[in-house]
């Protein structure tokens, strides 16, 4: 590693680019050598280099927090721990989509979090495609509108979970869900209230189940053009809701959600905004 002394030698356009662009490690005595250095840029760097170090501290304490639930399974000596979440329960359109992954123990991948804190589309695609690249096994699961229709979202949005959780290839020790737990699943399982902001490995298996089914509601919108189903990913907007109207509904809509038995001209039980199967789920995970 150079010394200070060498780098202090270095332009700051090539000190910026080491220690901010490539957050390298900081040789011990740089910050104080650049805050006593006369020149204004130099002490400019110096603060902002702290602030990234106080940022990725803060990172590290916000994933190690979200491994608790984890980190007391392996203590356990539970080995293969599998987080389950699913996306796509409210849209008009398109199939529910859950996924699984299994994460290597102690692993944490900056920036990882519930898909729904992600705003930004091609940063999710990133995180998915380095969960796939780390995790231990993963696998994706889906229920298509026709078992939406059949079943009513909330069991098939379980049957989706345990399609995930049957494609790992590996079984898991423990299974984590966001919230419910599934009903056909031997495995030891829990499900947490708002688990995919508080379990790394929920918050790995939403950002995989909400990429995969944005992925496959961009195709559908190439099949089916008109309907703006990449943009909207099939969810009720008034542009959606009005292009059903306009253009009749497809075979991917819902049949049971309310906006398109409307459109069907079928009846529509008063004040359902959604499946006429009543709430999206109820009770205590049990179909």
């Amino acid at each position: 590693m150079s010394s200070v002394e060498d780098l202090l030698r270095c332009s700051l356009t090539e000190l910026t680019e080491r220690f901010v662009t490539q957050s390298r490690s900081v040789p011990t005595g740089l910050l104080e050598a650049l805050e006593a250095d006369p020149r204004q840029g130099a002490k400019a760097l110096a603060r902002r280099i702290r602030g990234l170090k106080g940022k990725n501290r803060a990172e590290g304490q916000r994933l190690r927090h979200l491994l608790r639930f984890e980190s007391e399974l392996w203590e356990l000596g539970h080995t293969h721990i599998a987080g389950v979440d699913e996306a796509g329960r409210g849209p008009l359109a398109g199939p529910v989509v859950a996924a699984a992954a299994i994460l290597p123990k102690g692993w944490k991948l900056e920036g990882l979090d519930d898909s729904k804190k992600i705003a930004d589309e091609a940063r999710r695609d990133e995180l998915a495609e380095a969960i796939k690249r780390g995790a231990v096994a993963w696998a994706v699961g889906q229920a298509d509108s026709e078992e939406i229709d059949r079943l009513n979202i909330r069991r098939a949005s379980l049957l989706a979970m345990h399609r995930a959780v049957q494609g790992l290839g590996i079984q898991p020790d423990y299974v984590l869900l966001d919230a419910f737990t599934i009903p056909e699943c031997t495995l030891p399982q829990r499900g947490i209230i708002k688990g995919d902001s508080l379990s790394l490995s929920i918050a790995a298996a939403s950002v995989l189940a909400k990429t995969t089914r944005d992925r496959l509601m961009r195709e559908l919108d190439v099949r089916y053009p008109g309907y703006g189903l990449a943009e909207h990913k099939g969810y009720p907007t008034a542009e959606h809701v009005q292009s059903i109207r306009e253009k009749g509904v497809l075979p991917i809509h819902r049949r049971s959600f309310g906006p398109v038995r409307e459109a069907l001209g079928l009846s529509v039980p008063a004040g359902a905004a959604g499946p006429i199967q009543g709430e999206l789920f109820t009770g205590n995970g049990q179909p």
